[in-house]
C-alpha cells in the first residue's frame, strides 16, 4: 500500500426510518491505519452506520470527514464512487459471467487504468489474498472461501484509504470463517489501510480489530480496544 490512510470522524450522526430511529447522536474517530469493528445485536444501527460511511445512505444529522474532507452531511454528500473506498460485501458480489482476473479489475478499468498496470496489479492483489493461480477461472469454479478471497482482492486493488467490510464471513462455516478472519487481519494490517467492519460475531471482532465499537439501539454503548495474545493493543 503506497497512499496514506486517513482518519474517519463522525459527529452528532443521526439517521431514522420515518418514526423509529436507526442511529442517535453518534460520535466516533477513527485513528488513520486502525481497524474498528462494529459490533451489537441485529437493529443495533452498525449496518446502517457502515452504508452511511459508504455513501449508500446520507445523514439525516451531523457530519462524516475523511481526514479534513467533509463527506457527508444533511445537507451535502458525497457520491460512493468519489469517496476512495473498497467494499467486501457479505454476498460477495462477484458477476458470474467475468472471470476471477476480470472481476479483481473492474476498479481499475473504471478509473481508466493501462491493460498492462492493470494485469500487473490484478495479479499483486491474487497473490496477495493466496488465488494468484485462480485468475482465469469463473467465481462458479471457486468455494466460498476463494469467492470472499476475490471480493477483498476487488477491494484492495485501487488502494482506497478506507476499506468497509459488511459481515464479511457470515455466510461461511465456523472453522474456514476463523482461518480466513485470520488471514485478514494479517492482511490489513500488512496494508495499513483505515477499516471499519461490521460484525455480530465478537471472536471475528477480536480477532481483527483494534478497538470494538459496541452500538446498542443506535448509540455508542461501549468502546473496547483489542489486546493480543501477550497482553498488547493489537
Amino acid at each position: 500500500m503506497t497512499r496514506s490512510p486517513v482518519a474517519v470522524t463522525l459527529k452528532g450522526i443521526g439517521y431514522a426510518f420515518g418514526e423509529h430511529r436507526i442511529l442517535n447522536h453518534i460520535d466516533l474517530d477513527i485513528e488513520p491505519g486502525s481497524i474498528v469493528a462494529l459490533l451489537g445485536p441485529s437493529g443495533c444501527g452498525k449496518s446502517t452506520l457502515l452504508k452511511i460511511l459508504a455513501g449508500l445512505l446520507e445523514p439525516q444529522q451531523g457530519t462524516l470527514h475523511f481526514g479534513e474532507r467533509l463527506i457527508a452531511s444533511a445537507a451535502k454528500s458525497t457520491p460512493p464512487e468519489q469517496r476512495d473506498i473498497g467494499m467486501v460485501f457479505q454476498d460477495y458480489a462477484l458477476w458470474p459471467h467475468m472471470t476471477v482476473a476480470q472481476n479483481v479489475a473492474f476498479p481499475l478499468l473504471m478509473r481508466r487504468v493501462s491493460a498492462h498496470e492493470r494485469q500487473q496489479r490484478v495479479m499483486q492483489a491474487l497473490q496477495r489474498v493466496g488465488l494468484g493461480d485462480f485468475a482465469a477461472r469463473k467465481p462458479s469454479d471457486l468455494s466460498g472461501g476463494q469467492q470472499q478471497r476475490v471480493a477483498l482482492a476487488r477491494a484492495i486493488i485501487a488502494e482506497p484509504k478506507i476499506l468497509l467490510f459488511d459481515e464479511p464471513l457470515s455466510n461461511l462455516d465456523t472453522d474456514l470463517r476463523e482461518s480466513l478472519c485470520l488471514e485478514m487481519a494479517t492482511l490489513l494490517r500488512q496494508l495499513g489501510t483505515t477499516a471499519v467492519y461490521v460484525t455480530h460475531d465478537r471472536r471475528e471482532a477480536e480477532i481483527l480489530a483494534d478497538r470494538i465499537v459496541w452500538l446498542a439501539a443506535g448509540s455508542v454503548s461501549a468502546i473496547q480496544t483489542v489486546t493480543s495474545l501477550s497482553g498488547e493493543p493489537a
